[in-house]
């Protein structure tokens, strides 16, 4: 043999290698006839006839090696259920574990997170997670998870089990997962899957399918397979019955009136085959949901909040994942069963009875209808209105999709107080969703048409926008159009008569350095022009921000924003009512910097802290924001938001000092009894509200809740406005 030759065998075996570590892995699932205990301890025989499966790769810090604290699991499969055995090695038991309570915050902790993509879609998959402390976490993952703060949904809840047993180098997750929790297609012989974890001692996330750093972590587009012994079965979900009872007392210091009443009502999960689902809602009561974040507006534009009412939740993006999620949404649920009094508060429209099913027609097709009816209010001339959503979502090459939306808002009868122009309000709309099998380019492009009674010509509203992602370079382009008549009830947004442009560019670098992973430069604009007015620029945004992410989970980021709006109306930023609004008709430029720092989440004390000052209008801005956590793991978590913004106009326009302060206490006793309080106080609302719920969850799904809100005027004189007092009992029956 020659020289080239035995040069040539160690090129060949790691050219043979790369290909082999490239390609997407494998589990062979092993059929079991033994009754599985869950308890972390791994004791039936069958474990040890199961192939085992291993070899995770970084994820963070680098993207190139494998982890090193591996993680090695098994499963196994019968009739009704998924089981799965998880060893992960570590260097000792000092685990991050916050809380205790079902659906924790992974950030900075220690997990495991289990994804399977069901219909072998790329784009949407169950989660579910286990903590080394045994507490658990699932939802629902959409858009092919490339956006963490979007594609996940942890309102969803199934009946499973996990249990996990700490040992000297490692701990075992032991899983039981019903096959009925999942929606897949019968005689499925694979799902895609992968398996990804959190290790804090080693401060590696490692995943068993490799995925670039650059992307989310468990995105989509890299999995690996889990083969079944045998194609699946049709399996039988069960019919759910969810009824609730809920005592109210409450008193209204303002109306100076006090009430008591009890409600009843509930859901029904009706299973229709192995895809599609039929939720039914009578009467829902969504007192056990957690209040609402208080915000400082600072912006003239209406501020969105965070949908939490877990009807709306599930399988969410079937409805709400349309048009451009900061200008143009067509439909925002929270436009259902809330509305505002004759004085402009907001205020709750009961919920009459609803339905919604989603799910998939066939392995490319999905559909989701939702039909809520909202009860009237004479007193605050508010109609009942029947609320529809129709969407059918195709998927078309390997990742993208074809999605047909149609919405309609319709009062059910007429009201002398309801204008014949807001009788009803539709919509159609028809989009197209892009993503490459690499995840390297994503898009969308959408044209919306809405329908009233007296419509103008200017009733359309579209958008486009691109991305490429790679692992060091990222640029985007984008632009939405609003027409001048173009009208959403049900949707969001903050302006009409509009055409946005927002380009955006963001550089990666990764040192060879030990304490920093990569630096990270983004530089984005976006220009708003008014077509109706010769294309008059409203507004221009410049922004630069700097970020570095160091090894041990710091932050550091710098940002300078440079602003020009157009006031078309006079605004008061301030909202104080101190001094004259700003006068309408002319621009405002201002340059603000802001550099912010966030701490080691793993650490018991931990802070996450913004402090900017600059230009603001024809004043200046001083602001500082600090969130301060620290916690007895994993009983017990304390932290506080404190925001402060001190705005300095010249006379005879508003000044003012504003304070938004959001202390907030858990106790997780055990992972059945919670206890939280989360007090606010917002200066400018002029508002202290207290938040007190005790959960305590007696079965699988099963909750009795505690809920105490108190709420206080501190404008000139500190006096009570409005108390309540409910217990709310709800019970998960299978049928």
């Amino acid at each position: 043999m020659t020289k080239i030759s035995y040069l040539c065998i160690p090129l060949l075996f790691s050219f043979f290698i790369q290909k082999l570590l490239a390609q997407d892995p494998t589990v062979e699932v092993y059929r079991t006839n033994e009754k599985i205990v869950i308890d972390g301890q791994a004791l039936e025989s069958d474990w040890n006839l199961a192939r085992p499966a291993s070899g995770f790769w970084q994820w963070r810090p680098t993207d190139s090696i494998q982890g090193r604290k591996q993680t090695i699991f098994k499963v196994l499969i019968d009739d009704q259920n998924l089981y799965f055995l998880v060893r992960a090695e570590t260097n000792g038991n000092n685990f991050t574990v916050p809380s205790l309570k079902r659906d924790f915050q992974t950030f900075g902790a220690d997990y495991l997170t289990f994804l399977f993509d069901t219909f072998n879609d790329a784009t949407n998959a169950f989660s579910f997670a286990v903590n080394p402390y045994g507490a658990k976490a699932d939802g629902l993952i959409s858009g092919g998870n490339a956006n963490y703060r979007t594609d996940r949904n942890y309102s969803w809840d199934a009946k499973w089990e996990a249990e996990t047993k700490i040992y000297d180098g490692y701990y075992l997750a032991e899983l039981k997962i019903p096959l009925s929790a999942f929606l897949y297609k019968s005689n499925a012989k694979y799902w895609r899957f992968n398996l990804y974890r959190r290790n804090n001692q080693q401060n590696e996330h490692t995943t068993w399918a490799r995925i670039p750093q650059n992307l989310t972590i468990g995105n989509l587009a890299f999995m690996g397979e889990l083969r079944f012994p045998e194609p699946l079965k049709e399996s039988r979900t069960p019919y759910a019955l969810i009824p609730y009872v809920n005592a109210i007392t409450s008193q209204d210091f303002v109306e100076n009136t006090s009430n008591s009443k009890a409600l009843v009502g509930g859901d029904i999960k009706i299973p229709i085959g192995n895809a599609l689902n039929i939720d039914l809602t009578f009467n829902p009561d969504f007192s056990q949901v957690e209040v609402d974040d208080q915000i400082v507006n600072l912006t003239r534009f209406e501020i969105s909040l965070p949908e939490k009412r877990q009807f709306f939740t599930q399988n969410s993006d079937l409805f709400s994942d349309f048009g451009e999620s900061r200008d143009a949404i067509p439909f925002f649920s929270r436009r259902i069963g809330v509305a505002r009094d004759l004085e402009g508060n907001t205020i709750e429209n009961r919920i009459i009875a609803g339905i919604r099913l989603s799910g998939k027609i066939n392995n490319d097709l999905r559909i989701g209808f939702l039909n809520m009816l909202t009860d009237e209010d004479l007193k605050n001339e508010i109609p009942s209105n029947l609320n529809t959503v129709f969407t059918l979502r195709q998927k078309v090459f390997d990742r993208s999709n074809i999605s047909f939306l149609f919405i309609d808002r319709s009062a059910v009868k007429d009201y002398e107080f309801v204008d014949e122009s807001e009788q009803w309000n539709r919509l159609l709309g028809l989009e197209y969703n892009l993503a490459s099998s690499d995840s390297k380019w994503t898009g969308r492009a959408f044209l919306h048409k809405s329908f009233t009674p007296e419509a103008g010509p200017e009733d359309l509203s579209a958008g486009i926008n691109l991305r490429r992602n790679t692992l060091q370079h990222s640029f985007g382009i984008g632009g939405v159009y609003g027409g001048e008549d173009f009208q959403s009830d049900l949707g969001f947004y903050r302006r009409k008569g509009f055409l946005k442009i927002s380009p955006s560019y963001t550089y990666r670098i990764y040192p060879k350095k030990e304490k920093i992973i990569n630096y990270e430069f983004r530089q984005n604009a976006f220009f708003v022009y008014k077509p109706s007015d010769n294309f008059l620029l409203t507004d221009r945004w410049f922004i630069s921000n700097l970020s570095i992410r160091y090894l041990n989970q710091t932050n550091l980021s710098m940002r300078v924003a440079n602003r020009k709006e157009y006031l078309f109306n006079s605004f008061d930023p301030t909202r104080s009512g101190n001094g004259e609004p700003l006068p309408a008709e002319r621009y405002f430029q201002f340059t603000d910097a802001e550099i912010s720092y966030r701490s080691d989440g793993r650490k018991l004390f931990s802070f996450d802290s913004q402090i900017s000052y600059g230009g603001f209008y024809n004043g200046t801005k001083f602001s500082v924001e600090n969130e301060i956590n620290w916690r007895s793991q994993p009983i017990f978590n304390a932290g506080i938001n404190i925001n402060y913004n001190q705005i300095r106009l010249p006379k005879p326009y508003s000044s003012a000092n504003l304070w938004l302060i959001n202390p907030k206490l858990e106790f997780t006793f055990s992972k059945t009894l919670f206890w939280t309080t989360y007090v606010q106080f917002s200066s400018q609302s002029q508002n202290l509200g207290i938040n007190s719920r005790l959960q305590w969850r007696f079965a699988p799904l099963s909750d009795l809740y505690l809920v105490y809100n108190d709420n206080y005027f501190t404008r000139d004189v500190f006096s009570p406005r409005y108390r309540s007092f409910n217990i709310k009992f709800t019970y998960w029956l299978n049928i």
